[in-house]
């Protein structure tokens, strides 16, 4: 598979979808709701779900054991009793892997990096949790990856104050950006091993559109998530 090019499809779908969401609110004359629209239109992210889904196959799992329609991604949970994925490998009743796929566009970058934060903290504490608990009927360890799309612009990219009233923040998040925030995050998500793997793509919204984006940094780039969730699939196929 030419995975570069994959990715820019995917990511020309995404800008894509948004606008045509948000075109079909503004033609009822609801301007607010057709931001709404936009972030709650629910397939922004099939571009993706689709490239990983053929690169799964690739690697040796039969179509039939990849999960992407929404009756058949959820998975019992130990805080709750269920979360729902966006990418299920599930193969003679063991669970191989589990993709979380999420994306944030402004203007509203500071109560969403932190929603978005907790809830992939959350989603991982869980699972493995459940995990642990047998909630997956084999001890096969399934493989877990997460992809954020962040929408390259002048507030992603802008140094953010923290408060300090108490103690000081980490050295690292000191005058960072939204985006040098997001980085830190995916990295730390694989350092202490909440996800196998991780991936932050940025694309600013004129050049997304024609399918361009960009990598901030190689080791939560879209190659190396490939090559691991390959050599997993390669090694756990059943």
């Amino acid at each position: 598979m030419d995975m570069e090019e994959h990715v820019k499809d995917a990511v020309r779908f995404f800008w894509e979808t948004r606008e045509r969401q948000a075109g079909k609110q503004k033609k009822a004359d609801n301007r607010d709701q057709g931001m709404r629209s936009a972030v709650t239109g629910g397939t922004q992210m099939d571009g993706f779900v689709t490239m990983l889904s053929l690169l799964i196959q690739s690697s040796g799992i039969p179509e039939d054991c990849i999960f992407t329609k929404k009756r058949f991604l959820e998975l019992p949970g130990f805080f709750r009793p269920t979360k729902e994925w966006d990418i299920l490998v599930v193969q003679e009743q063991t669970l191989l892997v589990a993709i979380e796929l999420k994306s944030q566009v402004g203007p509203s970058f500071g109560n969403n990096f932190n929603n978005r934060t907790e809830e992939a903290m959350g989603s991982a504490l869980d699972l493995w949790t459940a995990f642990r608990e047998n909630a997956f009927n084999r001890p096969v360890r399934p493989w877990l990856g997460y992809l954020f799309l962040l929408e390259d612009c002048p507030k992603s990219q802008k140094p953010v104050k923290v408060r300090e009233p108490h103690f000081k923040v980490l050295p690292e998040f000191r005058e960072a950006s939204y985006m040098q925030r997001y980085e830190l995050f995916c990295k730390k998500l694989v350092l202490e091993r909440h996800y196998d793997s991780t991936v932050l793509i940025t694309s600013t919204r004129q050049a997304g559109i024609k399918g361009q984006y960009q990598e901030p940094c190689s080791d939560i780039g879209f190659d190396f998530f490939v090559k691991k969730l390959s050599a997993y699939l390669k090694g756990a196929a059943i």
